[in-house]
């Protein structure tokens, strides 16, 4: 066992005797005269203890800041509710732990302190009146004028020999006061605990003199890195060859929004990134911007694709194969694994080296919709099975996953990208559900974590005991989720990045230039996307240079980004092997890979339900079909949101059948016609001889729209709108979903419902085949399309 592993044995040993007698965190004054740092030096301590940070000012009464203002001393009188405040809300605090910056000046004030929480432990910033001066001068926008320094340097009594505490000189570098303080506090806390409980003084090693013990440093020998002797000495040996802006630099992954070499040039030169992820374009350009990318780097770049669905996520041409509901809805759980097979032979083809997938998310909640076609399913069981076959699959080809979104999506109906959504699961009921999919993939081999703006409250109560709901974070800045929880109960040692740092699940938490930094302290390891490459950049070196982001915190991050890219074998190939030839792209689209998504789409196609006893429905028996097409109106594609009813009308008259398209008053404005209007629309088309015009009704639905809207329904054209399928009455009625699988309860009335799942030539083609009774359905379905209504199963 080496000296590190003891320590963390040993505190660990520490920390349970201190959990069975309820003292399982710090309680911590940072006390001193104004312009000693209390607040910086308290904030930056707490995060690395993971407890919560309070400024003690905010306490006051209105009446003391009224005073101070004006530039009048508190007298004691003044002063002794505020520090019954302070007291009961360190007592309140509980096992949770708090840090709370207070002056504390004189003892009687922190015996007052003392009598509500015994074991309070106090930090005393200690500095010459000089520096205290320059500091206090130089700030503003605070009430204590530098005036009062001197009244407040004559009331100050140091700590005495029977009072916990530590004394710090603050005139070192921030970081150096922060190591200082923790070490100071860490023998501090121990001796109090030894009187407390009876724990022999000493009993724990604080590591390194001026060092925090860390439990979580990686471990790159260990799974999932796996790195020999060789590997391990280029680690080692680049991290300690980099610049401190090629270090900072390493934490970004790059959004590529163009080809130009100029622009790779920019983003490479300024900001030295350690990855990069394309959207899809066209596959010859994307292979060829790679390859220029990783020729001018320094440190081979990990290309990260979204290959949710297959080739499709990394390149225009690439092949859709299946989402992952689909491949969640037949028995054959070698769906999902050829669907990682084909999204890793295409997205290697192009140079990727690194997928955004599998998604390990449990649809729950039928109003969620952000993952509704994005989860295998609606229990841990079948998503920890298909997710295990799509990770075999991909890693077939030169390729690490990085599944999402810790700590798990499909509780909330919300969607992180506008909103911060919540998982409200208990920790036991957690454990069970996504706990278990989560040990089952880190058990897998899974090399990374995307982790999602999702805040746990339970979870992060469980850690940290009596946080306050304003005080909850989404887990990309919560260190008792992705310390405590993924690191330590999960034992996760491999590679954890944010989800993309535009989405307003992460925006809304706090400003941008303090959240950039606040992701890697917390325990992120990669940040995913510039939202302005220059201010994010400075942002995160801000945050290291004032000690938010620890040398240590920092170099671990390092350490696995840079282990991931050695597991993949980046650094033993020369520039010009690290992306395959031009040849290679052969295989993206190919007719073998389209006969799987063909093959796939026959199996996966659904019949929810037939209870009018509608199918088969054949040009023998009904000739004349009206075709709804029904969207969610163009999304950030750009792409026509009605494209695809030109293939299912293509297909329905390949068949035999005799289409008449309908059109809304807006379309056929489009397309020039005058004097028409909504009102106009439905009289015409909702006449007693529809039957006598057509034999049956098609109705095509294609919604999408997640990332812009907190939840997605139907959105008919108008009010009343004739496509609605007011129709069933009239004649023979199929509605096809060919995306979200929840459309029941916004069109309760059809008695036929399918679900093809995709919008594909492959699945538009087996859908029909299947209504026309040429093939069976074997599509299967959960529960969460009939989305709790009972009307929606008539």
């Amino acid at each position: 066992m080496t000296g590190e592993a003891r320590v963390v044995t040993e505190q660990h040993l520490t920390e349970q005797h201190l959990v069975e007698h309820g003292i399982t965190k710090h309680r911590i004054i940072v006390m001193g005269v104004s312009g000693c740092g209390k607040t910086t030096i308290g904030d930056l301590v707490a995060r690395e203890l993971g407890v919560p940070f309070l400024d003690g000012d905010s306490l006051h009464p209105v009446e003391n800041v009224a005073k101070m203002a004006a530039g009048t001393p508190l007298t004691d009188e003044d002063r002794w509710p505020w520090l019954a405040t302070v007291g009961s809300e360190l007592a309140a605090a509980g096992n949770g732990g708090l840090v709370l910056a207070c002056s504390a000046l004189k003892r009687s004030y922190r015996d007052a302190i003392r009598e509500q929480a015994p074991d309070t432990v106090f930090l005393h910033l200690h500095g010459s009146k000089e520096v205290l001066r320059a500091r206090t001068e130089g700030r503003s926008g605070h009430f204590m004028p530098p005036a009062l320094l001197d009244s407040q340097l004559a009331t100050l009594e140091p700590l005495g020999a029977d009072e916990a505490g530590i004394v710090v000189d603050i005139a070192a570098p921030v970081d150096q006061v922060v190591a200082e303080a923790l070490a100071g506090i860490a023998a501090a806390v121990r001796s109090t605990a030894a009187a407390v409980v009876g724990i022999p003084d000493g009993g724990t090693s604080a590591g390194a003199a001026g060092t925090q013990p860390r439990q979580f440093d990686v471990d790159l020998q260990a799974a999932p890195f796996n790195l020999d002797d060789a590997a391990v000495q280029w680690v080692n040996g680049t991290l300690e060859s980099m610049s401190l802006e090629e270090k900072i630099g390493q934490l970004f992954i790059n959004h590529n929004n163009g080809y130009s070499p100029e622009y790779l040039d920019g983003v490479l030169e300024n900001y030295h990134v350690g990855g990069m992820r394309y959207r899809p374009g066209p596959s010859a350009a994307v292979q060829e911007h790679i390859r220029y990318a990783q020729s001018k780097t320094r440190i081979p770049l990990l290309v990260a694709s979204n290959p949710e669905m297959g080739g499709a996520g990394s390149c225009d041409d690439g092949t859709f194969v299946s989402t992952h509901l689909q491949a969640g809805s037949h028995p054959d759980k070698a769906i999902a694994r050829q669907m990682g097979q084909v999204a890793g032979v295409e997205t290697a083809a192009l140079g990727c080296n690194w997928a955004f997938a599998p998604i390990v998310d449990i649809h729950y909640n039928w109003r969620n919709t952000v993952i509704s076609t994005r989860a295998f399913g609606n229990t841990p069981e079948i998503v920890v099975e298909r997710a295990k076959e799509y990770f075999d699959g991909i890693s077939e080809s030169p390729t690490a996953c990085a599944m999402k979104h810790f700590p798990g999506d499909g509780m909330d109906e919300r969607d992180q990208h506008v909103v911060t959504s919540y998982n409200t699961l208990g920790y036991e009921e957690w454990n069970r559900s996504y706990g278990h999919v989560y040990r089952e993939m880190i058990g897998h081999g899974v090399q990374s974590i995307m982790i999602g703006h999702i805040g746990a409250p339970e979870l992060s109560r469980h850690f940290r005991p009596g946080l306050a709901d304003k005080d909850i974070r989404p887990a990309t800045l919560a260190p008792e989720l992705l310390q405590d929880l993924l690191r330590g109960e999960l034992g996760f040692n491999g590679l954890i990045l944010t989800d993309a740092s535009q989405m307003i699940g992460l925006t809304q938490a706090m400003k941008r230039r303090d959240l950039v930094p606040a992701t890697i302290a917390a325990g992120c390891d990669m940040f995913l996307f510039f939202r302005n490459p220059a201010e994010d950049f400075q942002y995160m070196l801000d945050g290291y240079k004032s000690g938010v982001i620890t040398e240590q915190r920092l170099h671990d991050a390092l350490r696995r980004i840079l282990a991931l890219k050695a597991s993949l074998g980046l650094h033993q190939k020369a520039r010009n092997e690290l992306v395959p030839p031009v040849e290679a792209l052969a295989v993206i689209g190919s007719d073998a890979h389209r006969a799987i998504a063909a093959e796939i789409a026959d199996k996966t196609v659904t019949l929810v339900k037939d209870t009018a006893n509608n199918l088969p429905i054949t040009p023998a028996t009904h000739k004349r079909i009206r075709l709804y097409g029904i969207s969610g109106g163009s999304d950030f594609t750009r792409a026509d949101p009605l494209a695809y009813l030109d293939t299912v009308k293509a297909e329905l008259e390949n068949a035999g059948f005799e289409v008449h398209l309908f059109k809304t008053a807006d379309q056929r404005e489009a397309a020039g016609e005058t004097g028409v209007n909504f009102m106009s629309v439905i009289s015409e088309e909702a006449t007693g001889d529809y039957a006598d015009k057509y034999d049956a009704a098609f109705v095509f639905a294609n919604v999408k729209g997640f990332a812009q809207e907190a939840a997605i329904r139907i959105k008919w054209s108008t009010p009343m709108a004739a496509e609605i399928p007011w129709y069933v009455t009239e004649v023979p009625t199929v509605f096809v979903s060919l995306n979200q699988p929840n459309h029941l309860i916004d069109v309760p009335m059809v008695k036929t419902a399918v679900h093809a799942h995709a919008g594909s030539p492959e699945a538009i083609r087996a859908t029909i085949q299947k209504i026309m009774g040429s093939s069976e359905f074997q599509g299967t379905f959960n529960e969460n399309v009939f989305c709790d209504s009972f009307d929606t199963r008539l």
